[in-house]
């Protein structure tokens, strides 16, 4: 048995509506595509962002070793000054 064929529904838009939709299906995408792209663009700063705050972080730890570095040496080098002018005072005194 043959299933009876449907007859084509007769289109009720005018040309000038299927155009207007047309066109407002294009705005559309231009807009889709200007959001996509945007976001794109906001996500590769978002990157560029937290890549410098990566590299200021690792600076930072840099510069923490460095003065606690500095710090132990400056310390023990104002250690053994002050032996040295404990030393040349006790002779002075004696």
């Amino acid at each position: 048995m043959k299933t009876p064929s449907k007859q084509p529904k007769s289109s009720s838009m005018t040309h000038e509506e299927e155009e207007e939709m047309l066109h407002d299906i294009s705005e559309l995408q231009d807009q889709v595509q200007q959001m996509s792209l945007s976001q794109k663009l906001t996500e590769a700063k978002i990157n560029g962002v937290e890549s410098k705050i990566k590299g200021m972080e690792a600076k930072m730890e840099d510069l923490k070793i460095n003065l606690k570095t500095d710090l132990k040496r400056d310390m023990a080098d104002l250690k053994i000054d002050l032996k040295i002018d404990m030393e040349d005072l006790t002779n002075f005194l004696q």
